[in-house]
């Protein structure tokens, strides 16, 4: 019976510059590996070492990137190593298969979030009317799906994000802050329901995650075993639970580490 792996992917096992938390001396810095480019310009990094270490994951497992991006957006990434059969978009509103969205799937997400959320709309009215001009620099809609702003982090106010959280709260949706992104997000709109149905699809039996962020929590919660960075909302909070172990490592090295747990879980079994 396979193994799968499911995980996040930004901050999770690719970087940005910004990201990357390059502490040691310049002389000791990893090589690095680019593997986004977006407008012309590199965007996103892994070690050298870790894509070695995908590379070989594809032996043991099947590995599914697991993100909150847009099919458009994933699409951008060049991971090394054999092109995964699936992948899950927009939080779980997306199943791709060979790079294709289930439209299945896609119809099963959209039917329940009718069904137990507020519209996009409306959330989408509330953070129009309620964010600051002077600290949000781009409004998004993901996929037709969930919604998020892109802010200045130094000038935002301090309780702005709890308050749209009570009322997202109140309404069926989730609010989570990464980095300089406020995500708006249906409850419904999970990773975990995705990533089942790529286990029930694929026969699974052992279920490994990762993730740094709020929005993996649930994730990570679904998996047998899971892993969370030293960095990002989950570490931030101190939010655990009792099969998922907190790493010390924190930006690319978290991702070099998360890489060295994966295939160390998936070859024990026999």
């Amino acid at each position: 019976m396979p193994v799968l792996v499911a995980s996040d992917l930004d901050r999770t096992l690719i970087y940005s510059s910004a990201a990357l938390a390059l502490t040691m001396p310049d002389a000791r810095a990893p090589r690095l590996l680019c593997v986004e480019v977006h407008e012309s310009r590199p965007l996103s990094y892994m070690t050298e070492t870790s894509a070695g270490l995908l590379t070989d994951l594809a032996d043991s497992a099947v590995f599914v990137p697991t993100t909150t991006r847009t099919r458009k957006q994933y699409q951008r990434i060049n991971l090394p190593g054999p092109m995964p059969k699936y992948a899950i978009c927009a939080n779980g509103g997306h199943l791709l298969v060979d790079g294709v969205s289930d439209p299945d799937w896609h119809a099963r997400v959209t039917a329940r979030l009718a069904d137990e959320c507020a519209s996009l709309a409306e959330v989408q009215e509330h953070l129009l009317t309620s964010a600051d001009p002077v600290w949000v620099r781009k409004q998004r809609v993901a996929d037709d799906l969930f919604a998020y702003l892109v802010v200045e982090r130094e000038l935002l106010p301090e309780d702005w994000v709890k308050e749209l959280g009570v009322w997202a709260e109140n309404r069926g949706w989730t609010v989570s802050l990464q980095g300089r992104k406020i995500y708006a997000v249906p409850k419904p709109l999970t990773k975990s329901a995705a990533v089942h149905e790529v286990a029930r699809r694929t026969g699974a039996d052992l279920v490994l995650a990762a993730g740094d962020s709020l929005l993996d929590a649930d994730l990570l919660l679904a998996a047998d075993r899971g892993w969370r960075p030293g960095h990002g909302e989950l570490a931030d909070s101190g939010w655990g639970a009792p099969e998922i172990t907190a790493l010390p490592e924190r930006g690319v090295l978290a991702g070099e580490r998360i890489l060295r747990e994966f295939l160390r879980a998936s070859r024990e079994l026999p």
